[in-house]
């Protein structure tokens, strides 16, 4: 085995290739447990060998030694090993077993190969209680055997069993204790002057002072920007145009947009107070809080004075547009289906308020300033629609479900079993060939035994996905989940529609033309697949 130094850099670690770990004797071995597992029966147990590692030290046991420890522990148990999901660098306390990405597919999409999953210890699996009562759940749900080399941990003895139930138990007691302290924790530092819990505003930074005691001290990179930009806004300077030379400067990055410095600037907790977020019409704002004597709590210093905020404040009023208020779920339908064909990014609908009222058009993120503006978003909607619909409408919506094949195997084995009987008894000097009439009904038995056993799908006998289909079309499910639902299933299954826009001499308003683009496999992506891990807390 090869030995890793204990402060291998990052890059060394990246670089990693678990092929140059296996030594000659290594693969002698590999050879040779592979050759035992060749004489395994046919139906022997099928086990999944999980090897993880998250960072390369002299005290980490390497991932070779993982496989082949497994591969020992399968050959003990009689299992044959179908894979190895083996993730390298990949912390267990930051993901969890369902979303790495070898050990994740296998639970998610590819389930009925395997009936056993092994692991070289418990922390190589998961680090989190809440992960580990998941996981045993989805073993229970799909039978599947949760074994551990070095650990108490096998699904099929008491042991085990009474394992599951203890973790299952304190899981659930620790996560609504969790819920709980967290609450209470928030309510709590909401009410006190000193910081203890949650990310500053912009504008400041947590440190630590001479008593070991955290607090609020002004982030000198946003106190500066800040400022500049409220002398800015006195000057009658644009909110865009501010954000152009923040990012060009380098004092803010270049994810900064126009609302979002304009949310930064009118913050009251650059007074030096504590706010909280509040949500009004689907606009970020956020709102003082008071303490038990009715006035503002005062957390930090102040980034303005009471006169630079209110001064600021009239400056960006003087400016504002009144925009009509953010729509809940956002203005765009069908964002990230609908794309440019100039510049293929998403086709956005922008709103703006003058004084003939409020007015709607599509325009994409790159081209400039947004390509030519498509007008009437809903107009391009309904032609999306109806494109869908006439392709995909009639296509049945059908669910991906777990078939277990263990009542069509126990037939199986019981029908070979009877026609092995008859067949025996039937031979000369057998019980059913003493007499005529003996073996005439012996012969009809073995006959319908054998009708039986050839009725019997051979995939039935397997555990596989089968889909169902619930009598209902895409379009009956489109009808009754509306625009959301359908832009929901489009951006799922990879649809996508781009929008070119012709200028057209005399008339303000491009013509649009749509290309839908539909994926050759659109039919198996429409499958829709149940997600065991979309709730885990």
């Amino acid at each position: 085995m090869g030995r890793y130094s204990r402060n291998r850099s990052a890059a060394e670690q990246k670089a990693y290739d678990v092929e140059a770990e296996w030594t000659a004797a290594d693969l002698a071995l590999l050879d040779e447990l592979k050759r035992s597992e060749a004489l395994l029966p046919d139906d022997a147990p099928r086990a999944l060998l999980s090897v993880r590692l998250s960072v390369l030290t002299d005290d980490t046991t390497s991932p070779v030694r993982q496989e082949l420890d497994l591969r020992r522990l399968a050959r003990e148990k009689g299992c044959r090993v179908v894979g190895v999901a083996s993730d390298l660098n990949v912390s267990a306390t930051k993901v969890p077993p369902w979303k790495r990405k070898q050990l994740g597919d296998w639970l998610n999409n590819r389930a009925p190969e395997f009936d056993v999953l092994m692991f070289w210890k418990l922390d190589r699996f998961v680090r989190r209680l809440s992960d580990l009562a998941t996981m045993i759940d989805w073993s229970l749900k799909y039978e599947k055997n949760l074994i551990s080399k070095n650990d108490s941990i096998d699904l099929t003895t008491t042991a085990g069993k009474i394992m599951v139930t203890i973790v299952g138990g304190i899981a659930e007691i620790e996560a609504a204790n969790t819920s709980t302290r967290v609450a209470s924790l928030w309510d709590y530092a909401k009410t006190q002057e000193d910081w203890l819990i949650g990310k500053p505003a912009y504008g400041y930074m947590t440190s630590v002072d001479e008593n070991g005691k955290i607090t609020l001290v002004h982030d000198p990179i946003a106190h500066r920007a800040l400022h500049w930009a409220r002398r800015m806004a006195i000057r009658g300077v644009s909110a865009r145009r501010m954000v152009m030379v923040l990012v060009r400067s380098g004092l803010c990055g270049p994810s900064l947009t126009v609302s979002t410095l304009l949310r930064r600037l009118r913050n009251p907790a650059l007074l030096g107070y504590r706010v909280e977020e509040l949500k009004n019409g689907g606009q970020r704002r956020s709102k003082l809080l008071l303490g038990n004597d009715g006035k503002p709590i005062r957390v930090a210093e102040a980034v303005f004075t009471e006169d630079e905020f209110d001064s600021l404040g009239a400056a960006l009023d003087k400016r504002m547009k009144n925009q009509p208020p953010r729509q809940q779920g956002g203005a765009t339908k069908f964002l990230g289906v609908l794309i440019c064909a100039d510049c293929d990014s998403n086709m956005i609908v922008q709103v703006n308020r003058n004084n003939f009222g409020v007015y709607e058009y599509l325009r994409c993120q790159k081209c400039k300033s947004g390509g030519r503006g498509a007008p009437h978003p809903m107009a391009v909607y309904e032609r999306l629609v109806a494109d869908v619909l006439s392709i995909l409408g009639e296509e049945p919506v059908q669910t991906r479900e777990y078939a277990k094949g263990a009542e069509a195997r126990k037939e199986t084995e019981r029908l070979e079993g009877s026609i092995a009987y008859y067949m025996r008894e039937l031979e000369p000097g057998g019980r059913y060939a003493k007499t005529r009439f003996t073996k005439e009904q012996a012969e009809k038995t073995l006959d319908k035994l054998i009708a039986d056993l050839e009725s019997i799908d051979p995939e039935t006998t397997k555990d596989r996905w089968v889909k169902v289909h619930n009598d209902k079309t895409f379009r009956d499910r489109w009808q009754e989940g509306g625009m959301e639902a359908m832009s929901a299933d489009l951006l799922r299954v990879g649809v996508k529609c781009k929008i070119t826009r012709t200028k057209v001499k005399g008339v303000r308003a491009p013509h649009i033309h749509m290309k839908l683009m539909i994926p050759k496999d659109v039919r198996d992506r429409l499958i829709l697949k149940e997600d065991d891990f979309a709730k885990v807390f």
